[in-house]
């Protein structure tokens, strides 16, 4: 039965393991989560699911279904504040689309349909106050893109060029972060026939980089490749100054095979010039790995997928599976989708936060 709009799900503290599980009140499978700061996060998952969060996952809200969308799988969300936010669903052509709530997800606007009948949205990022982009799988032979300039009221087909798709190619929708920013850094990860990631650059004839058109490009990674259901799965970033005094974005990129979730080899690879070059993992994560996230309070990346949990202290080069303790129960590393730190979610409504002490933290 669903709960109520407005009636708060009182969290149960049941495992103590570097991610504390809370009480969704839900069994969805949990794919997206955005965490604002300050106690204020969003999720969203199966059958029409929205959550809210105000006081840091003590209690989670259940949001208004909207209108039409019971059956919708919303595989990712972008909250702007505690009562603004945008969700996206995934699935074949109409199946995939954005909803707005302006009210505290009291209530919501559908703001826009894909426009391809064969098209399928896989990530939903916020950029700024105002501006968001959308990737979407391959129509006619390109990536599909799309963006608004009013926190996701409109959306518009991004012209840029560079969006050619090898034949066979896709993203994956498994935990809305295959399309990241780095600052005003754009990059998105693919699969199939090659695990590649896509960056939007200017594009400069003219040396006056100020007038230069943007453009994406693609570059292949060393991650696992060759079938549909492999490639990059999640991108994550920081910034980072070299010895020369220039400052360049660090990036990760996880995946895998996730119809083979103990398979762990290319799993993990890293980048230290803005995704210009990458370079496989010295030693990967223990399996399969559908999110990554960089946690800068502790300097540490943290991946998660089916069968567990793993950190890196090193920028991506090295990877340690990070495991409960023996007081704490024997899953808590294990089923989880997406991360928006301090946030994890998965399957069946499982929603876990990073514990201030984890890691080697106070």
């Amino acid at each position: 039965m669903r709960t109520p709009l407005g009636l708060l799900i009182i969290v149960c503290m049941t495992a103590h393991a570097q991610w504390t599980l809370q009480e969704s009140g839900t069994t969805a499978s949990l794919r997206g989560i955005h965490s604002l700061g300050s106690g204020v996060a969003w999720a969203s998952g199966s059958g029409g699911t929205v959550l809210r969060t105000v006081d840091g996952g003590a209690h989670w809200l259940h949001c208004a279904v909207p209108e039409g969308a019971a059956k919708l799988d919303f595989r990712g969300v972008q909250g702007f504040d505690a009562s603004t936010a945008v969700v996206m669903s995934s699935g074949k052509g109409t199946a995939s689309r954005l909803y707005k709530t302006v009210d505290g997800c009291a209530t919501w606007k559908k703001v826009f349909d894909d426009p391809h009948d064969t098209g399928f949205f896989d990530s939903l990022r916020r950029v700024t106050s105002k501006q968001m982009y959308m990737l979407g799988d391959p129509v006619a032979g390109k990536f599909a893109m799309f963006f608004s300039q009013d926190a996701g009221s409109t959306w518009y087909i991004a012209d840029d060029p560079g969006l050619d798709a090898p034949k066979d190619a896709g993203a994956f929708a498994a935990s809305n972060s295959a399309l990241i920013n780095v600052g005003p850094f754009l990059i998105f990860g693919t699969g199939g026939p090659q695990a590649a990631t896509y960056a939007l650059r200017p594009k400069c004839t003219s040396g006056k980089p100020d007038a230069c058109p943007s453009a994406w490009s693609a570059t292949e990674t060393p991650l696992a490749h060759g079938s549909a259901p492999a490639g990059i799965f999640s991108l994550a970033g920081r910034f980072a100054t070299n010895a020369a005094g220039k400052t360049a974005s660090v990036l990760v990129a996880v995946g895998g095979v996730y119809d083979k979730p103990d398979e762990k080899a290319a799993t993990a690879a890293f980048s230290r010039n803005d995704g210009s070059t990458w370079t496989a993992a010295l030693s990967f994560p223990q399996g399969y790995r559908s999110a990554v996230a960089y946690d800068s309070a502790r300097s540490t990346w943290i991946a998660v997928g089916p069968n567990g949990t793993d950190i890196s202290n090193d920028d991506g080069r090295n990877w340690t599976a990070l495991k409960p303790g023996p007081n704490d129960a024997a899953d808590a590393d294990k089923n989880w989708n997406a991360l928006s730190l301090p946030f994890v979610v998965g399957s069946k409504g499982r929603i876990g936060i990073l514990r201030e002490d984890a890691l080697g933290g106070k």
